[in-house]
């Protein structure tokens, strides 16, 4: 099971590129990939955009059309998977304060498309078995990820609750981080 995290984003409304953002004293692009090795996943891949990023551990892959929104750095990241990986969890870099028994309980699940749920509404992060790649990736536009092809195969999606395992809140705001920050 590999890890996916998208961080190519700019950050607008935040001023800066959520991927350098600290966040108890450590980036958000160091605890996402944590989140992921913690969790399971290897190996780790770092779609970027906006920012340019050293990492240990993690591959990283740029995203040119960035600005295009999240779906093409979903496309761009998992098309940058091994073919051995015969699965993903996809994380998003601008929510802290998600837990990696949050990517165990997804892989636990055993479903082949999965999406944490807290307080019983969907979030991040998801499983994408990789029979579902080719799918996910064709309906991931502008700023839709894996969403969209949920909610065309709805059968196929298993809820995972994962309310022990963390928030999914995100940061889009200085006044976000600063009450993440405040938890």
């Amino acid at each position: 099971m590999a890890g996916l995290l998208l961080a190519a984003g700019e950050g607008a409304r935040l001023g800066t590129p959520k991927a350098l953002v600290k966040f108890g004293g450590e980036r958000l692009v160091d605890r996402g990939v944590r989140l992921l090795e913690e969790g399971g996943c290897h190996p780790v891949v770092v779609v970027l955009g906006a920012a340019t990023v050293q990492l240990r551990g993690a591959v990283t892959v740029r995203n040119p059309d960035w600005r295009t929104g999240m779906g093409s750095s979903l496309r761009a990241g998992l098309a940058a998977l091994p073919l051995e990986a015969t699965a993903v969890v996809v994380a998003l870099v601008d929510q802290p304060l998600v837990r990696a028994g949050a990517v165990r309980a997804l892989a636990a699940s055993g479903a082949g498309l999965a999406v944490a749920t807290y307080g019983g509404r969907r979030a991040n992060p998801v499983l994408i078995a990789r029979e579902h790649f080719a799918g996910v990736a064709e309906l991931a536009v502008g700023d839709v990820g894996a969403r969209a092809f949920m909610k065309a195969h709805p059968g196929l999606v298993t809820e995972v609750a994962c309310d022990e395992h963390g928030d999914p809140a995100d940061i889009d705001t200085p006044q976000d981080l600063e009450l993440l920050e405040g938890r």
